[in-house]
């Protein structure tokens, strides 16, 4: 509905009825009455009662006139807040509307910081007043000249500042105050964002670079909606090459909003941005402190914040005038969001990016499927990058046999990898040894009775984390000390530990290489982004040696003497039945393989397995990408899959298990048929027990021009769910836990 259309007068009572969203999970608007000199609008904020309590609630529309009118309540007051924009409040509905979520849901994340709407305190400060003459009721000493003559000579100042520049105490400063010598002044407070320069000139391009640059230039100043996926090999300086579209929207007085998929671990990508624009950009994620957040948010929404990189959330902050989105590392597992709102940011942004009628660019080393197959089909446009900037070659893979190369019983690299790690080292160069399995091992079993050690409250296995005497489950926290014995069988000293993980892993490498200077970097060893800053500033600066880590470690940075890379276990994420398994170990495969030989100095990456033969290993060592996107996406034309048919997920949960079986019963019963969809389960969900919840689960697939929506809309329609079972619904699902 258009701002002008937000309101309706009641003729009988000269009060004007609004719709007003609220940002909690309830169904939809509430109508209220609101005195027509508020003069409310389409995405005003609101002060409005709910039950006996106030909330902050945003102005949707003209009331729906489904209440009587007697029957409404009054608005308290309008804030003094910029607007949420129209394009925002489109963006919440679609959301919701694709999604299934309540629009109140998606709301609070776009009003996540609610004291952002209060206007910032004004500074007080002192001016000069009535001075005294001399001999008149103050007597004007040494120290109170100096602080009048601070002020004679200058802008109003501060109390602090006015005493240290007189050199006085605050007791002068106040005692001039109440004399009337100087008065107080309220001053706007500063922006506290620095404008990026964007006229200050960039790193040096090659010929490709320059090329697409170019070509994201002319399209940021063109304007209107169009989705450009930037393709390149790692270290081909895909960043630099859309810095220049930042710039070019910043030319246009516009902002621009980078997504990234660990900001905190970002710290080189800041120093990049700060080398090419002179200052740092506005950050937004969740390690942000609150009196950040809040001055951001209200930044952004004044056009004081020119540029924000963030993560995910970033998305549905209210831009007074984005001009471009770039979603880094656009294939990134961390872009969906698995609670609560369940979306792909990915996907959400290039419906941010049309409602806004802006450019958006999707850019990674090795695109998701859904893009490449939006490439071939004309949706997006491509930019492709195929060589390493400054003339660096692309790393050797080679795949290790682990059925003929054997480690050493209890250990876990190969005799292969082990020479290349002393090579290594011995010749002043750095390793990095990836493993995507945090802790010590992944399992602990008695090898007297059998007994498995597993987490109480879902069907996970405990993990141990040596380092600190424990053993915790990954999915919902629960941890216990390592016990001494079985608590099964009371053994003593029985309990065994079954697998690597990344602890382990260092404790191998410590007895082969006593001397090495050896970290781990997992999300349990860093703590922060302040942390990850330093971890990586050390790896960089060649305080380490060897980098033992998970998935953090794939996330393009850049070590210039880093030569080798070894995958423990390149096997790991091809196990279980995740339609994307595939996709995705290739792409952490290949991230990971290019950390390697980024500078000067050739890289080298051994890929430890069992099955060398696996068509991802094999387009890995072949270095041949396409030839593996044709063949995951030819599988998945035949089998219907996403991105040539349609998912959607419905898990229930419930306190006991017979409970979730008979809700899921329920919706089994009255489960709807038709051509071109097929509803699958239910069936115990692969955690069928998640934080002491048992969970059931159905998946519909349907073909690629079918909504899944309206039919999930009306099958939900058609039952009641007990109030302890819950429904979690999840659009075009990425996992399948």
């Amino acid at each position: 509905m258009a701002a002008a259309d937000a309101r309706s007068t009641d003729s009988g009572t000269g009060r004007a009825g609004v719709s007003v969203l609220l940002p909690l999970p309830l169904a939809g608007a509430y109508d209220y009455r609101a005195d027509p000199a508020l003069g409310l609008q389409q995405g005003d904020f609101v002060v409005v009662p709910l039950g006996n309590r106030e909330v902050i609630g945003v102005v949707w529309g003209a009331a729906t006139g489904e209440v009587p009118e007697t029957k409404l309540r009054d608005v308290v007051g309008r804030i003094e807040s910029p607007p949420l924009p129209a394009v925002i409040c489109q963006f919440v509905d679609w959301v919701a509307n694709y999604t299934l979520s309540p629009p109140g849901a998606v709301l609070r994340m776009a009003m996540s910081v609610p004291a952002a709407l209060e206007p910032p305190k004004p500074i007080a400060a002192w001016q000069l007043g009535e001075v005294p003459a001399e001999g008149g009721a103050i007597r004007l000493t040494a120290e109170r000249r100096r602080v009048l003559a601070v002020l004679a000579d200058g802008p109003p100042r501060m109390t602090a500042d006015l005493a240290r520049q007189a050199g006085v105490s605050t007791g002068v400063v106040k005692s001039l105050a109440e004399s009337g010598a100087i008065k107080p002044i309220s001053l706007p407070r500063p922006n506290p964002f620095e404008r990026p320069d964007d006229n200050r000139p960039g790193l040096p391009l090659n010929d490709a670079q320059a090329a697409a640059a170019q070509a994201l230039i002319d399209q940021v100043t063109a304007s209107g909606f169009g989705v450009t996926a930037l393709d390149g090999v790692t270290g081909a300086g895909k960043t630099e090459v859309y810095f220049e579209a930042i710039a070019a929207a910043l030319r246009r007085g516009k902002q621009a909003l980078v997504l990234l998929p660990e900001i905190a671990l970002s710290s080189q990508w800041l120093d990049r941005f700060v080398e090419r624009f002179g200052k740092a950009p506005a950050l937004w994620h969740s390690d942000v402190p609150s009196h950040v957040r809040r001055a951001t948010w209200r930044g952004v929404a004044t056009g004081e914040v020119r540029v924000l990189v963030g993560a995910r959330s970033a998305l549905f902050l209210p831009f007074a005038e984005l001009g471009v989105i770039i979603v880094d590392e656009e294939h990134d597992a961390a872009y969906k969001q698995e609670d609560v709102v369940i979306y792909q940011a990915r996907d959400m942004a290039v419906v941010r990016a049309r409602l806004t009628e802006i450019l958006i660019l999707l850019v990674s080393a090795t695109p998701s499927l859904e893009t490449v197959q939006n490439i071939e089909s004309g949706r997006y446009r491509s930019l492709h990058m195929p060589d390493r900037h400054g003339g660096a070659l692309l790393p050797d893979i080679a795949a290790i046999d682990l059925r003929t190369d054997k480690p050493a019983r209890q250990n876990w690299l190969s005799p292969t990898l082990r020479t290349a790690l002393n090579d290594t080292i011995a010749s002043g160069e750095q390793a990095l040894l990836f493993l995507n399995r945090r802790g010590y091992a992944p399992l602990t079993l008695c090898r007297h009775c059998g007994h498995r050690m597993q987490c109480p409250r879902c069907t996970a296995w405990l993990v141990e984390h040596r380092l600190i005497g424990r053993l915790q489950c990954h999915h919902c926290g629960f941890q216990i000390p390592s016990p001494p014995a079985c608590p099964s069988c009371s053994a003593e000293g029985q309990l065994a530990a079954c697998g690597p993980g990344v602890e382990r892993l260092a404790e191998e490498v410590a007895q082969l290489l006593p001397q090495a200077r050896v970290e781990v970097m997992t999300s349990d060893t860093i703590t922060g982004p302040l942390a990850a800053e330093e971890l990586l500033r050390r790896m960089q600066e060649h305080e380490i040696d060897l980098l033992i880590g998970t998935q953090m470690i794939a996330k393009g940075h850049h070590f210039p003497m880093l030569t080798l890379v070894g995958v423990v276990d390149a096997d790991l994420g091809l196990q279980g039945g995740d339609l994307r398994a595939a996709e995705r170990t290739y792409q952490l495969l290949h991230q990971v393989a290019g950390r390697a030989g980024r500078a000067a100095h050739p890289g080298r990456v051994l890929l430890q397995t069992y099955d060398p033969s696996h068509p991802v290993l094999q387009a890995l060592v072949a270095g041949d990408r396409d030839q593996f996107l044709r063949q995951e996406a030819d599988d998945r034309r035949q089998a219907g899959m996403p991105p040539f048919g349609r998912l959607a997920s419905l898990i229930l949960s419930a306190p006991e298990g017979p409970m979730a079986d008979h809700a899921a019963g329920q919706l089994s019963r009255v489960a709807p048929h038709g051509d071109g969809f097929t509803i699958l389960g239910p069936a115990p969900a692969p955690l069928a027990i998640l934080r002491g919840r048992h969970r059931r689960r159905f998946l519909l697939k349907c073909r690629r021009d079918i909504a899944p929506q309206t039919i999930l809309r009306d099958w939900l329609g058609r039952v009641k769910l007990p109030n302890p079972v819950r429904l979690q619904i999840d659009i075009d699902p990425y996992s399948f836990f």
